[in-house]
C-alpha cells in the first residue's frame, strides 16, 4: 500500500482532474441539466463503473493492448464517436409538448448505461490510467497490482464526490429551466452541440 503522503497527493490530483473540463464531467453536466440531479448521479455511477473497468484493465495489463494496437484503439474510439453522435441525434429530435411542465424522463437503467458506455468506449481513459496510476505506486510498499486497484478505487471515490457536486448544481439550474419550453429546447440543442464537439475531439485523438 502506498504511503499516506502519496495517497493524499494522489487524491488531490484526482480531485483537480475531476474539476478540469473534460468529456465525462461535461456529460454529467448536460444530462443533469436536461433530466435532473438524480439523472446526473445515475450517469456518474455509470461513468465510475467504466472507471472500474479501466482500473482493472490497467492492473491486469489489458490496457496495454490499446497502447500497442492501433486497430484496437481505433475501433474502440470509433464506437465512442458513434455513440456520442447518437446521443446528439436524440437531443436534436427531442420534442416537447407545450402543455408539459417536465422534460421527458429517461429510466434509471438507461441513464446508468449511458455513463458506462460513454466511459468504456473512450480508449484515452485506459491510456491515461496506464500513464497516471503507476506514478503513485511504490514497489517497496507491496504488490503493484494491489496498489493500482487501490489507487483506482480512490480515483473513483474522488470522481463520485466531484461529479456528484456537478450533478446537484446543474440539476438545480436545469429544474428551473425545464419549466420553460423555450429553455428546454435550447438545453437540448446545447447538449447536442456538446455531444458533437466531444465526438469530434475523440475522433481526432491519437495514442
Amino acid at each position: 500500500m502506498p504511503s499516506p503522503d502519496t495517497l493524499i497527493s494522489f487524491l488531490i490530483a484526482a480531485v483537480l482532474l475531476g474539476l478540469a473540463p473534460g468529456p465525462d464531467n461535461l456529460f454529467v453536466l448536460t444530462q443533469s441539466a436536461l433530466h435532473g440531479a438524480k439523472a446526473g448521479w445515475l450517469v456518474t455511477a455509470g461513468l465510475c463503473t467504466g472507471l472500474l473497468g479501466h482500473t482493472t484493465a490497467v492492473a491486469f495489463g489489458v490496457a496495454v493492448v490499446f497502447e500497442q494496437s492501433l486497430v484496437a484503439f481505433t475501433l474502440l474510439k470509433l464506437a465512442g464517436v458513434l455513440y456520442l453522435l447518437y446521443l446528439a441525434w436524440l437531443c436534436l429530435r427531442s420534442r416537447h409538448d407545450d402543455a408539459a411542465t417536465t422534460a421527458p424522463r429517461l429510466s434509471g437503467a438507461k441513464l446508468y448505461r449511458r455513463g458506462v458506455i460513454m466511459n468504456l468506449t473512450n480508449p484515452k481513459v485506459s491510456l491515461f490510467f496506464l500513464a497516471f496510476l503507476p506514478q503513485f505506486t511504490q514497489p517497496d510498499m507491496g504488490p503493484i497490482r494491489q496498489q493500482l486497484l487501490l489507487l483506482g478505487a480512490l480515483f473513483i471515490l474522488a470522481t463520485i464526490v466531484v461529479f456528484g457536486l456537478i450533478a446537484t448544481l446543474s440539476g438545480s439550474i436545469g429544474h428551473y429551466l425545464q419549466r420553460h419550453n423555450g429553455a428546454r429546447r435550447t438545453l437540448d440543442r446545447l447538449s447536442a452541440v456538446v455531444f458533437i464537439a466531444l465526438a469530434a475531439k475523440l475522433l481526432t485523438t491519437s495514442r
